[in-house]
């Protein structure tokens, strides 16, 4: 497909979620780049006085701290990188403060950890608060909340953070700002020549092994971790744009229908909002491998997963865990709420549902996992 077929997509998008990275944010030496948070700040400003609804996912709270206190290097222990953060943040929501104001425009800053998006109730919470926000005018700032989430700070993945906001908000559009112009066919910092690809249809294993680990040493996320987050929006049905965050104007052209960057063309139907964070909002505790028949089942019927259809387990995880459905090749296809123990499918799997009672002593369910509480992950 052809990008100027797809424009409807990004113009008509009413509700965008902006990912902005350290290295858009900073100068090569980690100060912070103030021409381009002045541009960042009116650009987005621009776009919610066409009554378009914006958030923007932030990362370069470590990068701040970094600046703040003149270190050179980032700390490679994690409670050197909390304290940054803690440092960071101030720094930052000052500045954006500082920058949104000149337009008239209020901003607020909302921080999230993994353990906000694996909670359902407290998922629906900042759902509630960011529509809330986007009623009153505003403009919802979001990063990891870095002080206390270890293990973002270890993975460093505000892609996927954006990605799972506009989720849980039901957007139109994701664009992650970067220091690349879009997805190439090779790595362009490695061969000048490479050509980016404009348009995605689907996130399938060429895609994924296309995706090199570029990325600066200030910032923590590369390729990889954009085509992880292209997938999440993708799947529930949110167009994705890579874009150069250095490009002049590049919000405000991307909105008016420029070919800039890859973009990522979402799925025709959203899933419901449930299966939707099934996919993306919680933590894997496990996998469980499938047969044939049980992946068709899943993929082309909307059925159920039945322990007859399951080979193998993999992980030591409870009642309620969120585990990924892998087929036989060792490929993810969904992800889905287990109603057994893995000790107890472990001794169910192959089994018909009616032999559970038998097998185990008690039968809770016929399904493993019941379909409303499964999500595709294509």
């Amino acid at each position: 497909m052809q990008r100027n077929e797809c424009s409807a997509l990004i113009t008509e998008a009413k509700r965008i979620v902006v990912k902005v990275g350290t290295s858009t944010l900073t100068y090569s030496n980690g100060k912070m780049n103030l021409p381009r948070i002045e541009a960042l700040a009116r650009q987005l400003t621009d776009l919610y006085n066409q009554d378009k609804e914006v958030v923007l996912v932030s990362s370069g709270a470590i990068a701040a701290g970094m600046g703040r206190l003149k270190l050179a290097e980032k700390p490679k222990d994690v409670p050197g990188k909390q304290a940054l953060a803690a440092v960071g943040q101030g720094v930052l929501l000052h500045l954006y403060e500082k920058m949104f104001a000149e337009y008239g425009q209020t901003v607020a800053q909302l921080l999230l950890t993994k353990a906000d998006l694996d909670n359902h109730q407290r998922f629906l919470n900042a759902r509630n608060t960011l529509f809330a926000l986007l009623k009153m005018g505003i403009i919802p700032i979001i990063n990891e909340n870095d002080t206390v989430a270890i293990d973002e700070i270890r993975i460093g993945d505000n892609d996927t953070l954006a990605s799972t906001v506009a989720v849980l908000l039901e957007a139109d559009l994701v664009i992650l700002l970067s220091d690349i112009n879009g997805l190439y066919e090779e790595d362009p910092h490695k061969n000048h020549a490479a050509k980016m690809i404009e348009v995605v249809e689907k996130v399938d294993e060429n895609i994924e092994k296309i995706a090199g680990t570029a990325g600066s040493n200030l910032g923590t996320g590369g390729m990889v971790t954009k085509i992880s987050a292209a997938k999440i929006a993708t799947n529930a049905g949110i167009a994705m744009i890579i874009a150069h965050g250095a490009e002049k104007d590049v919000l405000s052209r991307i909105a008016e229908g420029e070919n800039l960057g890859t973009l990522f063309l979402p799925m025709d139907v959203k899933p419901h909002l449930r299966k939707c964070w099934i996919t993306c909002g919680r933590s894997i505790s496990g996998s469980l491998v499938v047969d044939d028949g049980a992946k068709n089942a899943l993929l082309n019927n909307g059925k159920s997963l039945l322990p007859s259809g399951i080979k193998e387990i993999s992980g030591d995880f409870s009642k309620g865990a969120v585990v990924a459905i892998v087929d036989q090749n060792g490929r993810e296809f969904a992800r889905g709420i287990v109603n057994y123990a893995a000790k107890d499918l472990e001794l169910i799997k192959g089994a018909k549902s009616k032999d559970i009672a038998d097998i185990l002593g008690f039968k809770d369910y016929d399904e493993a996992i019941h379909r409303d509480n499964l999500g595709l992950v294509l």
